[in-house]
């Protein structure tokens, strides 16, 4: 019985595959190993390691270009989540009635594996790498998967899994129709790539809700009650699964919160109780205690011993670029958060410490809106160092509320200007609320180039 209930979907024919990355070629193995027809295309240049795992299968391709009468042709398509709606081809595709759907929605349909599935704006990655480690521990013989490790499509097909922790994002569920979680999360919901949704957060709500689509009543839907989004949304997207809340804001009979003794407290239905001291998890933080809180929920629902989610829990290193310690020089404390490129990230990264803090922000902004940081800039932030071509912007938002802002000319600039800008004491946090293609080829780089100059003070 795999996780779509009937096959919607033709199980032969032409195959083809739109982007050659992670997903794709998955998604291409599969197919091959299906006895499907397949055919990838890429528009942009196909990278050495999936070029030659296309070439080691045998699987057509190109790059450079999408040849109509070579994809028009298709049974069924596959999309990268990166190729948006409007694109032409894929109108001309959906004006054709040819079924696109996401590589998670293909290899649903191949694997009886339980799936717990992750989506939410800010901290999927941390929650999904976290309920993967503590089920790993936990004895549970589970692959990870989504926007992050190998590709779901190439586990089923190349891998056994008994189950599968997926990080899924709104541009994947946007491709996703009759795909069920056993247990679907849902962490936060903020505003973040509303041009991929006309500009109406709605619409952006209701893709995170695909989540919760053709869910039964032996499954979990667990979401964080003090999140205003996602309440506000529930009475319009219901489904039959079991509610497990988590909160910081009061006591539940079900689900997750915190107590006035700061122990974190999980209760499931026909589950042992869970209790641990919010200080003995290995990430600190207000917004950690929420990602445990759905980690624990999801090990609790799979009845792990209380023993051995307190270890994983306690023992968890969390993912590179994301609130990463690098190193204490001069009793400065240099911290990488180089994933967080939306503000709202920026929030919980400000939120986690309790030190004044020498800010590094900036790069490709998206049209921020810095509001919501005013009040943790003026109490927390005693200097901000731009990086980036474009640092107007942060100028005017935060000229009132912290006394240096001051540009620089490289990462390693900024890293010299904060060092000499911080005292023992104090956090150097690189959270830059931007994309990064201006001075960096990607997140990983700016991160990369940070630690790099941490290392040289």
């Amino acid at each position: 019985m795999s996780n779509i209930a009937h096959t919607y979907y033709p199980q032969s024919g032409r195959l083809v595959i739109l982007g050659a990355g992670e997903s794709g070629v998955g998604a291409a193995i599969l197919g091959k190993d299906k006895g499907f027809d397949v055919f990838v295309s890429d528009m942009g240049t196909i990278s050495e390691k999936y070029l030659n795992m296309l070439q080691e299968e045998g699987i057509a391709f190109e790059s450079g270009q999408h040849t109509e009468d070579l994809i028009v042709n298709a049974d069924l398509i596959v999309k990268s989540p990166g190729i948006p709606e409007k694109a032409p081809l894929i109108k001309q595709l959906r004006g054709m009635g040819k079924p696109i759907i996401s590589e998670i929605e293909f290899a649903a349909q191949y694997t009886d594996a339980k799936l717990f599935c992750i989506t939410g704006s800010n901290g999927k990655t941390t929650t999904t790498l976290l309920t993967y480690h503590v089920l790993k521990q936990g004895g549970l013989n589970v692959g990870l998967a989504g926007n992050i490790g190998n590709s779901f499509a190439l586990q089923v097909a190349r891998e056994q899994h008994d189950s599968y922790v997926l990080e899924i994002s709104s541009f994947m569920l946007d491709d996703m129709y009759h795909f069920r979680a056993d247990v679907a999360v849902i962490l936060n919901i903020t505003p973040d790539h509303l041009d991929r949704y006309d500009y109406k957060m709605e619409n952006y709500v209701a893709s995170k809700f695909r989540m919760v689509q053709n869910q039964r009543a032996e499954d979990y839907f667990i979401y964080c009650q003090d999140d205003a989004e996602t309440v506000a949304a529930l009475d319009k997207h219901p489904t039959a699964a079991q509610y497990l809340p988590f909160t910081q804001e009061g006591e539940l009979s079900i689900g997750a919160f915190v107590d006035a003794d700061k122990n974190l407290n999980i209760l499931v239905p026909n589950r042992e109780a869970f209790t641990m001291n919010i200080e003995e998890l290995s990430l600190q933080g207000r917004h950690n205690v929420y990602n445990n809180s759905a980690a624990g929920l999801v090990a609790k629902v799979q009845e792990l011993r209380n023993q051995t989610m307190k270890e994983s829990m306690g023992s968890f290193v969390n993912v590179e670029h994301r609130l990463e310690h690098v190193a204490c020089i001069g009793g400065v404390n240099y911290i990488n958060d180089s994933k967080a490129t939306n503000v709202n990230s920026v929030w919980y990264a400000l939120e986690s410490f309790s030190t004044e803090i020498v800010l590094i922000m900036g790069g490709v902004d998206k049209g921020n809106d810095y509001e919501m940081l005013r009040d943790l800039v003026k109490s927390k932030v005693k200097a901000i160092i731009c990086i980036g071509k474009d640092t107007g912007r942060i100028h005017e938002a935060f000229e009132d509320d912290t006394d240096v802002i001051v540009n620089s000319a490289s990462m390693s600039d900024a890293v010299q200007i904060a060092s000499h800008l911080a005292k023992k004491g104090d956090t150097v946090l690189l959270s830059p609320a931007c994309a990064s293609f201006d001075w960096f080829k990607n997140y990983e780089d700016r991160g990369e180039q940070f630690k790099d100059a941490v290392m040289h003070l």
